[in-house]
């Protein structure tokens, strides 16, 4: 595949792994009761960021922070691995380009015995006047040179090597667009089980808590200061709660082995998280200093710029179709009938090419190289716009999430205070379960919601990471971890 396949690949992969991840973050903040289990699709053939090439199992559970995920994405992932088999292949088309200016030495010394038939070549007529026999030989021939052939100037194959040269800093510039793709990649999957495994934990205590109220009720029904209706309530609050632990296991298991995936985990390793993902808050930035460090540094725009740059070329290499080349061929050794009587032979040619009428062929190459420097030009412009609606959406969302997790963290608070009323309440009989079950509905939801937006604000730190194209850089500047 070449470049241009290379980047539409790459391009189709963004889309694909930025719209995921946002119609995740969306599900999360706006159902307390999604599945956390459908991120980046496993294993879908359109999408390689979300595979990888496994490696090896190591005996127990292994230790993943976030900072190990990423660096075995970049070791392991699928994308990343054809990113850099593309940049390969881009230096390989360079040297193609390249080898028409530079000089070619062959040698192919040969010697040879024939018979021949004069009749064979039309010439019976011969044998025949002067009575010989048509059969001539056998003689022999020898012939031992090296040859040489150079180009002297060709300025349509001078244009295609630059633009060949400049496919190859695109390619280069992809592959570090390859690497921001996979750090985004891989902290929305590890973001994404960080934030199931919280589920558990909060699910955890909440059956505890379903239980606990359970007995109460079950206690006081037996002594007769309550209803059974209340001891009803507490058991079909207990039972949810049940169930909603083990959906957020199975959840938490099926996203373990999202982050397998992507980040190139054998299957069935066994791994422990080990950033829980604290909340972290950032200075503030503005958007003209994210907008000047995203065009200096986002690895796409350079490479889109590559991209102008290759067609101008392509069309100067188009245009020197008309123009006349210079070649050069010589070629010096020995020959003659046999080795042993060989004598120095050689052969010198300079040949000027001057195209006449081509059919139209070079004004064809001209039509299709103005097309893509068309195509290559809106492409950077779309580029650009796009660069600044990330950044402009990445700190929106930074913004955004950061005051919900402060509201949700008071929430909590406020919820876990009226549960605890409400208990108390209802232990005095001034109240019967409706209230506390309400209660204890309302600290499911208070926590949901710090997960959500814990969840969304870890998630706009590493969009803003891509969108800023600070790569590992920026993982160890906005996730500094323990």
């Amino acid at each position: 595949m070449g470049p241009a396949g290379a980047s539409l690949r790459l391009l189709c992969a963004k889309a694909l792994i930025c719209g995921a991840v946002f119609c995740h973050a969306q599900t999360y903040s706006t159902s307390a009761t999604s599945s956390s289990g459908q991120g980046i699709p496993a294993g879908t053939a359109t999408n390689p960021f979300s595979g990888s090439v496994p490696t090896n199992a190591v005996p127990g559970p292994m230790p993943l922070s976030l900072h190990d995920a990423i660096d075995l994405g970049l070791k392991h992932n699928l994308g990343l691995l054809l990113s850099r088999a593309d940049t390969r292949s881009a230096r390989g088309q360079r040297w193609q380009a390249l080898s028409a200016l530079l000089p070619h030495v062959t040698a192919a010394p040969f010697i040879a015995e024939s018979k021949v038939n004069i009749e064979e070549a039309g010439l019976g007529g011969v044998s025949t006047l002067f009575h010989i026999s048509p059969s001539v030989g056998p003689f022999s021939y020898f012939d031992a040179r090296a040859a040489v052939s150079q180009t002297l100037f060709d300025w349509k194959s001078i244009n295609a090597a630059r633009a060949a040269g400049e496919n190859s800093k695109s390619a280069d510039y992809s592959l570090l667009d390859a690497n921001d793709l996979v750090i985004l990649a891989v902290g929305n999957v590890y973001f994404q089980a960080v934030a199931d495994e919280a589920r558990i934990e909060t699910t955890q205590a909440q059956v505890q808590t379903a239980q606990s109220l359970f007995d109460q009720a079950t206690d006081q029904v037996t002594a007769g200061t309550a209803a059974d209706i209340d001891a009803l309530r507490t058991k079909v609050e207990l039972q949810t709660r049940q169930q909603q632990l083990i959906q957020t296991k199975n959840d938490f298991a099926i996203q373990k082995i999202t982050v397998a995936r992507v980040i190139g985990l054998a299957p069935g390793q066994e791994f422990d998280l080990t950033d829980k993902s604290p909340y972290q808050p950032l200075e503030n930035l503005s958007i003209d200093e994210g907008l000047e460090r995203a065009y200096a540094s986002r690895s796409d725009y350079r490479a889109a710029m590559s991209d102008v740059r290759v067609a101008e070329l392509s069309r100067k290499a188009a245009v020197a179709g008309y123009f006349p080349s210079l070649s050069f061929d010589a070629d010096y050794g020995t020959g003659g009938a046999h080795p042993s009587d060989s004598t120095r032979v050689y052969d010198v040619r300079g040949t000027l090419s001057i195209p006449i009428f081509t059919g139209n062929s070079v004004h064809g190459d001209i039509q299709q190289a103005d097309a893509r420097l068309e195509q290559a030009r809106e492409r950077l412009d779309n580029l650009r716009a796009q660069i600044e609606a990330d950044v402009r959406t990445a700190l929106l969302n930074l913004q955004s999430s950061a005051e919900r997790v402060k509201v949700a963290t008071s929430n909590i608070d406020l919820a876990d205070q009226t549960l605890a009323q409400s208990r108390d309440r209802f232990s005095a009989g001034v109240t019967d379960t409706v209230e506390v079950v309400q209660s204890q509905e309302a600290v499911a939801s208070a926590h949901e919601q710090y997960i959500s937006s814990l969840y969304n604000y870890n998630f706009a730190k590493i969009s803003l990471i891509r969108a800023l194209g600070a790569g590992q850089h920026g993982v160890r500047e906005y996730f500094p971890g323990k």
